[in-house]
């Protein structure tokens, strides 16, 4: 279909979606994520500030959007956008693997300050063991597939850092440990690749490593399986012992295993986590190794081999075990229409669907870009109707359940700048009862005050102030301030009473 017929179909179907009924309902808790990512090039060839000028273009937009958390590759090939002292910087970033932006930046700590500014959380995403893409040509001498070359296996174009090798398993966790060591950052997240995704005519060459290493396991696919899941323990390991509060995630592709393969796998017919990535992706769950799961459903509703309304049925039924974000891919969704309302494209019937699954805390949107650019009118629903009110991250019990004490010493004043809501931090000692965050509720007069409604919500920030929007002076308003800790545990309320 020509480009014009696509741009005509998405206008049409982003129009008709204004009109389609919205979730009556939103909640104060959701993870509401957007993936930017380096592997596709749009960063390459532009300058330090270009790249800024283009990421603070995004974040604007996405957090207009209500889009409360960044997921931002850092890690595409073993190379780094960032200061690494064990990988070279990043051909997608500089153009050059191992040369540094010049003049000197660090994206990583740039994006961390930027993120936390504007009230979201950002997660550092890896991928774990691939070495080199299909159309990186050189490598940097101080590549690790250039001074162990041995480490590293040759498929279908590219390197993989082979699953096999303990060596390999601790090399990732140093680099994983290092981020999370120097950074101020919410989460680490890696992707889904794990063994290579099959291609056709390619063997990966393992056998020698099977042979000698097969810890007495005989079938070749649960020895590759028991190699990844040592490597997920050990890597979830590696994080807390840094930082426990760090949430550690993992985006798997979409299917599991299909029902002809399991009795409990889903009635679809593609490639499969457990039979062909050789990732056990709900053992890892069950066993408490992941923080987070985003099964990366890009299927529209409908699809014969992958559908996606089977998918997140499939998913919240087996997957509750950790908090469920279903990843979207926005142009997907907006290309196709509803198959029981052809007048609009899927994205009301997505989201009702979410609606619908008790074990779904969130969405993560493939990818930023096309939502900052309003791909389908995308941006514009989230804005003003999906995600109109904010929202704060999903509780996360497992890794702590203390709320903070609340904030102290809350007052309205006069300032040179305008009338300013003030407030004290709360004390605290530790990483789990330090406030971190603060959110700003306003009740009309006569209103109940609830904060479980977000729509009372107006602001989220890391600042212990907020701007007062006076007019005459003459109107009653109730404000409350509750402090967030690192895991968003949320305190008691402090209220004041002003009049705007």
């Amino acid at each position: 279909m020509p480009k014009v017929m696509y741009r005509i179909l998405f206008l049409f179907f982003a129009l008709a979606s204004l009109l389609a009924v919205p979730v009556d309902a939103q909640n104060k808790r959701e993870f509401r994520g957007a993936w930017i990512q380096c592997v596709n090039g749009q960063f390459m060839g532009m300058s330090p500030q270009a790249m800024r000028n283009e990421l603070t273009r995004q974040l604007n937009e996405l957090q207009r959007d209500g889009v409360n958390a960044i997921i931002f590759q850092v890690r595409a090939e073993c190379d780094a956008l960032y200061a690494s002292q064990y990988e070279p910087w990043s051909r997608f970033l500089t153009g050059v693997q191992g040369k540094a932006p010049v003049p000197y930046w660090d994206p990583l700590g740039w994006m961390v300050e930027q993120c936390h500014s504007r009230g979201m959380e950002i997660h550092a995403w890896i991928n774990p063991y691939r070495a080199k893409t299909k159309n990186t040509v050189s490598l940097a001498p101080t590549h690790i597939a250039k001074r162990e070359p041995a480490r590293a296996f040759a498929y279908d174009g590219q390197l993989i850092l082979n699953p096999a090798l303990p060596e390999n398993r601790a090399y990732i966790c140093q680099v994983a440990a290092d981020i999370v060591r120097r950074y101020d950052i919410d989460g680490f997240h890696i992707d889904d690749y794990f063994y290579p995704y099959p291609a056709a005519g390619c063997t990966i060459p393992d056998g020698e490593q099977f042979r000698t290493r097969s810890n007495g396991i005989a079938d070749k696919g649960d020895w590759r399986r028991f190699n990844v899941n040592l490597f997920m323990n050990q890597l979830y390991d590696s994080i807390k012992a840094v930082k426990p509060w760090v949430k550690f995630g993992v985006s798997p592709f979409g299917i599991y295993r299909n029902k002809r393969n399991s009795p409990m796998g889903s009635n679809t017919n593609g490639l499969q986590n457990y039979d062909d990535l050789y990732a056990d992706v709900l053992f890892w769950i069950n066993n408490g190794w992941v923080d987070y799961c985003v099964p990366q459903l890009y299927w529209q509703i409908g699809h014969k081999a992958a559908d996606y309304a089977t998918l997140i049925e499939w998913w919240n039924r087996y997957a509750g075990g950790r908090p469920l974000y279903i990843g979207e891919d926005v142009e997907r969704t907006v290309k196709y229409p509803d198959p029981s309302n052809p007048s609009v494209n899927q994205m009301p019937a997505k989201f009702r669907l979410h609606a619908a699954m008790p074990n779904v805390k969130g969405t993560v949107l493939w990818y930023s870009k096309a939502v900052a650019d309003n791909v389908g009118n995308y941006g514009t629903m989230l804005r003003d109707v999906y995600w109109k009110y904010p929202a704060l991250q999903p509780r996360m019990p497992f890794i702590d359940k203390k709320s903070p004490k609340s904030v102290r010493k809350l007052k309205d004043v006069w300032t040179a700048s305008g009338y300013v809501l003030f407030w004290t931090q709360p004390k605290g000692k530790d990483w789990d009862d330090v406030a971190k965050n603060y959110v700003v509720y306003r009740f009309a007069k006569g209103e109940k005050v609830n904060l479980d409604d977000p729509s009372k919500i107006v602001a989220i920030t890391n600042k212990t102030y907020y701007e007062l929007p006076y007019r005459n002076g003459e109107t009653k308003y109730t404000y409350v301030v509750t402090a967030l800790d690192r895991l968003q545990n949320e305190s008691k309320g402090k209220k004041a009473k002003v009049k705007l």
